[in-house]
């Protein structure tokens, strides 16, 4: 059983069928990450060049065979941040970071022996995205990302040159304290274990044939 697994309870998240005003019993402050506003880049990365290390096993024998690549975290790290306010549109800004997105480098060496390699790559970013106005409370600058890279050649010990799918999601966010309407306490209801029962289907069968027996006739 799980909140959509015939769990029929209003207690819990769902479709609301009839009078969304049912139920609502108080208003509550909830802590939260609140999202001003975001902004997503997709493209083809080509013959980006990565310099790889932390290998396992140590010391591969060269050369290297890519396998593939792809991002070990959805958070980017930002660096060189820098908002300029727009005079034309005050709420809003000209936003510029560096975006670095650790990645996971697969190789076969010349011996026939897989391995894993750290690396990253690095992108900028320049967008126009909404600002909040000045408050105690800072905003910041946040990067979801996403890179996976199937096609990669070997160039020497430590660099490769890959070509691979990004996706950069910039978000402006701040820790805030909301008021919203509150139906209560979520009802949780009890895990259904996922079971894979061989027997299935075969205890259902009935113990003896339906049906009526056969006549036999009288000679």
């Amino acid at each position: 059983m799980s909140f959509f697994t015939n769990f029929n309870s209003d207690r819990c998240p769902g479709n609301i069928n009839g009078n969304p005003l049912n139920g609502l019993n108080e208003k509550i402050c909830i802590q939260a990450k609140r999202v001003f506003d975001a902004c997503i880049m997709q493209n083809q990365q080509d013959d980006v060049s990565i310099t790889l290390y932390d290998f396992f096993p140590e010391n591969p024998t060269y050369p290297l065979t890519f396998t593939s690549a792809r991002s070990t975290t959805t958070t980017g790290v930002i660096s060189n941040l820098s908002v300029d306010r727009l005079q034309d549109r005050p709420s809003c800004a000209r936003v510029q970071a560096t975006v670095s997105i650790p990645i996971e480098v697969l190789y076969t060496d010349a011996a026939g022996v897989e391995g894993i390699a750290k690396s990253s790559i690095t992108v900028n970013e320049d967008v126009i995205l909404f600002i909040p106005q000045p408050s105690v409370m800072p905003y910041s600058v946040e990067a979801v990302v996403s890179f996976v890279a199937p096609e990669g050649d070997y160039v020497n010990e430590n660099t490769m040159s890959i070509s691979g799918c990004l996706t950069v999601i910039l978000k402006v966010v701040m820790e805030v304290e909301l008021l919203v309407p509150s139906y209560g306490y979520c009802q949780i209801p009890p895990c259904q274990e996922y079971t894979h029962e061989i027997c299935t289907g075969f205890f259902e069968l009935p113990l003896y044939p339906q049906g009526s027996m056969p006549r036999t006739q009288n000679r």
